[in-house]
């Protein structure tokens, strides 16, 4: 069993602010005290000591678009995606996750993400989830988005599709009394109350956004539109929704499925006068991704992992040269913000969450924390699923 007390030395904190040699000492599930030399624990029985030799360690990772259920079925029950387990998020570097619906919300259920939502975390992670799928009117577990998001726990907001072919083209009006739901949900339970919307390829992007915030009252950041980083077109969208104070959502790329890594479209919005606080990446993990030929027949299924949070990471920082802890922040701090979890996710500072990742010099996992629990070292995962071999 893992002991309560534990006492990392020699780190190289990232907070994700780079603050050189500290050591961290923790408390159960919790960040108790950070320092540059913390002395009287070692050598106690009832203390775990763990030396990171000069690694960089930095916040868990936060993805807050995966899905956990799986995803998929566009071309057919055949085509559903299967269902994550908890390594391939841990050993990834993922702490933290947030679980929807995507395409199909009629075989994937949001009892059954429930379900899988309580799971993760009783097997030692942190997991949310959206209610709601692509359609609207939205599915719901209570008969309400927002008695969802107010009643049950782990629900911090609603998703729906927008702006693309296989969405419901809800109406501006409707668009606004969803947005106006999930803002009242989150109001009354004290959550982030976010409306996620899948952006698609459609040639109207953001502008329904952008009519819901010049006529209603409803907070630029209820709204957050995730795949941004489609075309150069849908970005320059939401770079006009980030000039006035709001948040994009960029999915990262597989280089074995995409050709163009998302962080070439970070790069472009910083470069661009983008806040490097107002960008998230997620993976849409287990999200299926159609190949198409020149003829737009399907050729070919894969689906995505959230290992590409570690490789647009890498990109970032090797590729697009973003100092690491800037490009930390769209992975940690940005991504508890948005998910209404700042202070106590995303960031290493005394009464946070006691999640954590050990990074060699490559920027590969050498150790992982989850909730105060040693759970990843060097790739083998310390922790697992119960069903998991």
């Amino acid at each position: 069993m893992d002991k309560m007390i534990k006492l990392i030395k020699n780190a190289d904190l990232y907070t994700p602010e780079h603050i050189g040699l500290r050591d961290i000492l923790i408390a159960g599930d919790k960040i108790a005290r950070i320092a540059e030399d913390i002395e009287g624990f070692e050598g106690l029985s009832d203390v775990d000591v763990f030396d990171a030799m000069g690694m960089a360690v930095a916040p868990g990772l936060i993805d807050i678009h995966v899905h956990v259920t799986g995803g998929g079925g566009e071309q057919g029950p055949a085509s559903r995606t299967p269902e994550i387990q908890l390594s391939e998020l841990t050993t990834n570097g993922v702490t933290t996750c947030v679980g929807l619906l995507g395409t199909d919300g009629v075989t994937r259920s949001l009892p059954n993400l429930l379900a899988k939502v309580k799971a993760l975390n009783e097997e030692g992670m942190t997991c949310y989830m959206l209610t709601g799928s692509y359609q609207y009117p939205s599915q719901t577990i209570t008969g309400s988005v927002i008695s969802d998001i107010a009643l049950i726990d782990e629900i911090i907001g609603v998703k729906v599709a927008v702006s693309d072919h296989r969405a419901s083209n809800l109406s501006r009006e409707e668009l606004i009394r969803l947005a106006s739901d999930a803002r009242m949900g989150g109001l009354i339970s004290g959550k982030a109350g976010i409306l996620c919307m899948h952006m698609g390829s459609g040639e109207k992007m953001l502008d329904d956004v952008f009519y819901a915030l010049e006529n209603t009252e409803i907070p630029i950041k209820t709204f957050l539109p995730t795949h941004m980083g489609r075309n150069i077109p849908l970005v320059s969208s939401g770079m006009k929704l980030v000039e006035m104070g709001g948040h994009i959502d960029i999915t990262a790329s597989d280089p074995a499925i995409s050709d163009k890594p998302a962080s070439e479209m970070v790069a472009y919005c910083l470069k661009n006068g983008a806040s490097d606080d107002s960008i998230t990446l997620s993976s849409d993990g287990m999200g299926s991704m159609p190949r198409f030929d020149d003829k737009g027949v399907c050729i070919g299924l894969d689906y995505t992992s959230p290992k590409v949070l570690l490789i647009e990471l890498k990109n970032c920082v090797f590729k697009e040269g973003i100092p690491l802890e800037r490009a930390l922040k769209f992975l940690t701090v940005n991504s508890a913000r948005v998910i209404g979890k700042e202070g106590v996710k995303g960031q290493l500072v005394p009464g946070a969450d006691a999640d954590l990742i050990v990074l060699d010099e490559n920027l590969d996992i050498v150790h992982v924390m989850a909730r105060g629990r040693h759970a990843v070292h060097r790739g083998e995962a310390l922790i697992k699923g119960r069903f998991e071999k």
